[in-house]
């Protein structure tokens, strides 16, 4: 019945003279028959749905927006390449003592070998996609393995294979040649984030108001950034010891209210350095309190204005 509908549409709306009846032959035609009709009935479709369209509701505008000029994302993404990189493009594919996964790009996201899982959030593979959704060109083999897994089971793999793998360097070459949007990454991670973490709070409102606060300059801004992607949002109950998290909700929770008024930025890298130095003494690898610990602290001590401000 809907084809014969759809045919007598189409007929109808034919200059040939006066339409025929379709015979069994006509009624068999498949694509071409409901090409015409849908472009027949479109602007009538238009017509009914375009009030209804009109009247969805707007997506929302988030509470608390995290907005930057160009100059902005420069000064950020060079902040956080210095933090993780000392800015040396050999630190852009890493693997560092101690962990079982590499670190990538200016931001070191997170990429676990095939097969393997851990208690960090991965962060790597969602940087890859989000490249491919801003049209970056990379290497043709990366999606499909970021998906996979890093392709070096062990760091003792990875140190023989930066020999002879040409895939290190590629990455290397590519990361560096693309700061900009791994910096934006970044900041919707962070953006992202936000709202998640003021629904998680304990004090909602409390936390709200110091995003605000700290999104009102770049260097809060900044800080906010560089931290949830340090140490994460603080969310994930395997980030914790002895059940206590580091993530940027449980900074945000310790922030001192008496100095929010004037030195939020301040009070927040205070709180920081609280949380950090409480997960280094809850862990069990001495590491984290013997050398991980010291340069943490140093990273925090550049969440200040950039100069001029």
């Amino acid at each position: 019945m809907a084809r014969r509908l759809c045919y007598n549409v189409v007929q109808r709306q034919s200059h040939s003279g006066r339409p025929r009846e379709p015979d069994e032959t006509d009624l068999t035609v498949p694509l071409p028959l409901w090409s015409q009709c849908v472009r027949v009935l479109y602007p009538w479709l238009l017509m009914l749905l375009l009030p209804l369209l009109l009247a969805a509701p707007a997506r929302a505008q988030p509470e608390v927006r995290l907005l930057l000029s160009a100059q902005e994302y420069e000064w950020i993404g060079g902040q956080i390449f210095r933090n993780e990189c000392n800015a040396r493009e050999a630190c852009l594919v890493h693997w560092n003592r101690g962990e079982s996964f590499p670190s990538l790009g200016i931001g070191h996201f997170i990429w676990y070998p095939i097969g393997r899982e851990g208690p960090f959030q991965e962060s790597f593979p969602a940087l890859v996609l989000f490249g491919l959704d801003q049209g970056v060109a990379m290497p043709e083999w990366l999606p499909p393995q970021a998906s996979e897994g890093a392709p070096w089971p062990t760091r003792d793999t990875f140190l023989e294979a930066e020999g002879y793998d040409p895939r290190i360097d590629e990455l290397r070459q590519w990361l560096g040649r693309n700061p900009g949007f791994q910096a934006a990454f970044m900041v919707t991670r962070a953006q992202e984030a936000l709202e998640q973490v003021i629904a998680a709070s304990s004090r909602p409102s409390d936390t709200r108001r110091k995003l605000k606060a700290l999104a009102a300059s770049p260097g809060g801004v900044y800080a906010l950034v560089d931290y949830v992607n340090f140490k994460g949002e603080g969310l994930s109950e395997t980030e914790r010891y002895q059940g206590m998290g580091w993530g940027l909700l449980q900074v945000l929770e310790g922030m001192d209210d008496a100095s929010m008024g004037t030195q939020p930025l301040g009070a927040f890298r205070e709180s920081a350095e609280r949380v950090l130095t409480r997960r280094a003494h809850h862990a069990d690898q001495a590491i984290e309190r013997e050398q991980w610990l010291p340069g943490w602290l140093n990273r925090l001590h550049t969440y200040r204005e950039p100069d001029g401000r």
